[in-house]
């Protein structure tokens, strides 16, 4: 029988998140191939006393664990050595600040299995909170909209208790005849959208978007066709895009003198065009409001001038100088820039990740692996793997 154990979060500021609710743990202990324990934890959105009610073991120490499950970094003096880890490293890009991280599991003989590693065969990520960052992101948006005009009030998401009463909280809201552009069509995306139906926002067509005005509030969603286009082609190919992202530029910058609030769900890297540039922001730029819900600072969104927290989660940026300043001011836009926005609806991102989790990982993590699972393998007894040979010198001591 494969014992997991579900660690407790290490990471300052710690995190609310859980890898598997007390439900899905006694699921999981019912069917016998797998045994869930539970390290003991003060931060976490569900209490030691919930997964002892579902009659789940909780300890101190996990080092009779085959498998741990977490969600941060786990800080290097609380690694377990000869241990399976599964939890989102940061290190697959070769970022330099979990450096010291990746090695000390090497030294350590850990196996590591990254959630952001799991893919399809098309490349899709299976796991992820993105859905309930993209909703906590078009509500944090809506809210500062809704503030820096007057005409409408939005609570705090991490005021409620859950999803459903915050869904509670949009009956009855009048939101102004204004036009959001939505970008992205992954997991994030479809959180956004789903807070625009919600509210009772309109879905229109790009070309309606751009050429109409409307006496009601409505969205586009904004996809890689819709986005992006070669530079010489003027085409666009998914996947062709994702190997050779220089070679396209930026079809946005329309969207930018018609749109009030853009609520930015699309993946970037470095080598990809930006939405638009500082230059272009000038007397035809409409956009009053940005929500940067994947959160790349100075990344596809040009003005997001880094992380803010959870309780002050936006600044005004200057549309001159690019500096920051106070929020709300019709002078300045408003960007919201939140790393870790499903903390505020913690119980059900839980219970969603762990989910997926169930469904896709933990039932081939008991039979051995299959071709998933196996492909998300960073380190393998403390050893690079094949398939991210290409971090050979990150992983150079």
């Amino acid at each position: 029988m494969l014992v997991i154990g579900l660690i407790k979060e290490g990471k300052v500021p710690a995190d609310n998140r859980v890898a598997l609710t007390p439900g899905q743990c006694k699921w999981i202990n019912k069917d016998g191939h797998l045994k869930v324990v539970v390290q003991s934890s003060a931060n976490r959105c569900f209490t030691d006393q919930e997964y002892k009610r579902a009659g789940i073991e909780v300890v101190e120490d996990l080092c009779d664990c085959d498998v741990l499950l977490g969600i941060k970094e786990v800080p290097v003096d609380m690694l377990i050595e000869n241990k399976m880890y599964l939890f989102f490293s940061h290190t697959k890009k070769a970022q330099a600040y979990n450096q010291k991280l990746f090695h000390a599991m090497m030294d350590k003989n850990i196996s590591l299995l990254d959630y952001e590693c799991l893919e399809h065969d098309d490349g899709q990520r299976i796991i992820g909170f993105g859905f309930f960052a993209g909703v906590v992101g078009a509500h944090n948006g809506m809210m500062v909209y809704g503030k820096r005009c007057g005409l409408y009030n939005l609570g705090r998401v991490f005021e409620v208790k859950d999803y459903r009463e915050l869904i509670h909280t949009y009956f009855g809201l009048k939101v102004p005849n204004i036009k959001i552009a939505v970008t992205g069509s992954g997991r994030v995306a479809h959180g956004i959208v789903e807070v625009m139906n919600l509210m009772g926002i309109t879905e229109v067509e790009p070309d309606e978007y751009l050429e109409k005005k409307f006496s009601y509030p409505v969205y586009v969603q904004l996809k890689g066709q819709d986005l992006y286009t070669h530079k010489e082609l003027k085409t666009y190919k998914r996947e062709h895009f994702h190997e050779h992202p220089e070679e396209y530029r930026s079809r946005f910058l329309p969207y930018t003198h018609c749109t009030d609030i853009l609520m930015n769900g699309i993946y970037w890297e470095k080598t990809m065009p930006r939405l638009f540039e500082k230059e272009d922001i000038g007397d035809n730029f409409k956009i009053q409001v940005i929500s940067d819900i994947t959160d790349d600072a100075m990344g596809s969104v040009p003005v997001n001038l880094g992380d803010q927290s959870i309780v002050d989660p936006v600044y005004g940026v200057d549309k001159k100088s690019f500096e920051k300043r106070k929020p709300f001011l019709t002078e300045h836009i408003d960007v919201i820039a939140v790393g870790n926005l499903p903390n505020e609806l913690p119980r059900d991102a839980s219970r969603y990740f762990g989910e997926q989790l169930l469904k896709f990982v933990l039932p081939e993590l008991a039979k051995g692996g299959n071709e998933i699972t196996n492909g998300a393998i960073m380190l393998k007894d403390g050893k690079l793997t094949d398939r991210f040979s290409y971090l050979n010198d990150y992983a150079k001591h």
